[in-house]
């Protein structure tokens, strides 16, 4: 797992500047914060403001961005008053904790801002809890998450805004349904019923420290979308957190809340969550469990008995995301994963269409973005697959075919990152081999779409050919391979539904 977060390509550097801008913005929170005189409760506030700031808001477009880290506190602090309002209150309390998760998963309709602003609202009533935040604290707290907030959009809007030199992808979807067959709205109902779990059994354990169970039954279920994919990520946060509980007992019960050291690990920490979180999961879950272990030394309650208690509270909370996406609404991981692939496949031919007309001489025909969206559509499909392929899944025969689908849709995202590359040399169109050769892609294409028939006659090559140019010739080599590529995905893909490829 380590190699993976090092040597997993990383274009363009952005997990890197990510990573780097984080920490700068979160120090410049922290900074701010701490020199207007606001105390350590109310610093920690403001940092975490900032980190979900730049954590969250992931809007394709910089003015998309702006809008969706200005409306945080619209949707925050009425949250934060509310937590701080029922400390007295337990059973109103947890009541509104859990139809907060709840909403903030039903958000997730609305796109990356949705998703954003119920990120926002849950973590902010969990951090009141994580504080014990009181009312009478309620006014710093909000200036905090203030000042938090605009530190993180001056670094990130202002000092180092490099999406602005990127054309922004396109955000994969699948097509929302109605009712109980959207996905959000059957999860809004198992983040209910995982949350109540949760937050009962936590209880148990501790009358303190419960939240971090209904903390981990809700984190859970981000970015996840069938019953597979929810139970594997339930598995990583627990592999992660018991590492990063293994790394706390020896760094940061030794350093014991000490202001320069806790500083610094701090800051290494939510490098690696930026820079660990798009690949690994169980890394970035590390990441989290040593930065928490160093506020807590931060806050003078850090020892091994509460370490200790925060992996169970956290087995307890992934306990409750199984039952309830097992039994309660469940979404299938057949269904979700055969919409990615097909999204992918179409994919696929858009961009191939778009590097061609380029290649034909159309300036504004541009197949980057395409290929950006294929990049995050295969993450998509990686993350849907990831309970057949996983290490601990007895299913060979499902792993085996799961494992061909990612291996052929690797083959097409190469081919397709290679024929975007050459597409800006206009000679190159004037090989007629190349329009056979997208004839035959499209033909692939169509062959796998569910009520296609034996699939369109390719068009004819056309009058004589151009002498063969060196950028038509890896146009055409890159064609050629993603026919192949395609080709090969019909037997998994046209495959009977009840075949053993991505049911669960």
């Amino acid at each position: 797992m380590l190699k993976r977060v090092f040597v997993a390509p990383d274009p363009g550097l952005l997990r890197l500047r990510s990573a780097t801008r984080a920490v700068l913005g979160i120090g410049a929170a922290v900074a701010v914060c701490a020199l207007t005189g606001h105390t350590l409760t109310a610093v920690m506030t403001g940092g975490l403001a900032a980190l979900l700031a730049l954590f969250t808001v992931t809007d394709p477009r910089v003015r998309d961005q702006a809008v969706t880290t200005a409306l945080l506190p619209v949707v925050g602090l009425p949250v934060l008053a509310l937590a701080t309002g029922l400390h007295a209150a337990p059973g109103a309390r947890d009541t509104a904790f859990v139809a907060v998760a709840a909403a903030a998963v039903y958000a997730r309709r609305w796109g990356p801002r949705g998703h954003a602003l119920g990120v926002f609202a849950f973590m902010t009533f969990f951090v009141t809890q994580f504080l014990r935040a009181v009312p009478a604290q309620l006014p710093e707290l909000c200036s905090s998450v203030l000042l938090g907030v605009l530190a993180a959009s001056a670094v990130r809007f202002g000092a180092w805004c490099f999406e602005r030199r990127l054309t922004p992808p396109a955000a994969p979807a699948l097509p929302p349904g109605t009712g109980l067959a959207r996905t959000t709205t059957r999860q809004a109902v198992q983040v209910s019923v995982a949350g109540a779990f949760a937050l009962a059994a936590g209880q148990l354990l501790s009358d303190e420290r419960w939240y971090w169970a209904v903390g981990a039954a809700w984190w859970i279920f981000v970015n996840t979308s069938a019953r597979g994919e929810t139970l594997v990520r339930g598995f990583r946060r627990l592999l992660g957190t018991v590492l990063g509980i293994a790394a706390g007992l020896v760094v940061a019960v030794p350093v014991q809340g000490a202001l320069l050291p806790t500083t610094v690990l701090a800051l290494a920490c939510v490098f690696g969550i930026f820079y660990s979180a798009p690949v690994s999961y169980s890394w970035m879950m590390f990441a989290v469990t040593l930065l928490v272990s160093l506020l807590y030394g931060l806050l003078g309650a850090l020892g091994p008995a509460l370490l200790a208690l925060r992996l169970a509270e956290t087995a307890v909370g992934a306990l409750g995301a199984a039952l309830a996406v097992a039994f309660v609404l469940p979404v299938t991981t057949h269904s979700v994963t055969n919409a990615w692939i097909r999204l992918a496949v179409r994919c696929v031919h858009e961009c191939t269409t778009v590097a061609m007309r380029r290649l034909a001489g159309d300036e504004t025909a541009d197949p980057a973005p395409r290929a950006a969206e294929l990049e995050q559509l295969l993450a998509r499909v990686r993350m849907s697959l990831a309970p057949l392929v996983h290490p601990f899944s007895p299913l060979r025969a499902r792993k085996a075919r799961a494992r061909q689908v990612l291996a052929l849709l690797d083959d097409c995202a190469r081919e397709v990152r290679g024929l975007a590359a050459v597409a800006a040399d206009p000679y190159a169109s004037h090989d007629a081999r190349l329009a056979a050769a997208c004839w035959r892609v499209e033909a692939a294409v169509h062959a796998l779409e569910p009520d296609s028939g034996p699939g369109r006659a390719p068009a004819p090559a056309g009058p004589g050919a151009a002498p063969h140019h060196p950028a038509a010739e890896a146009a055409l080599s890159h064609l050629d391979g993603l026919e192949r590529a395609l080709s090969g995905l019909a037997t998994p893909l046209r495959s009977s539904p009840r075949a053993p490829l991505t049911a669960v």
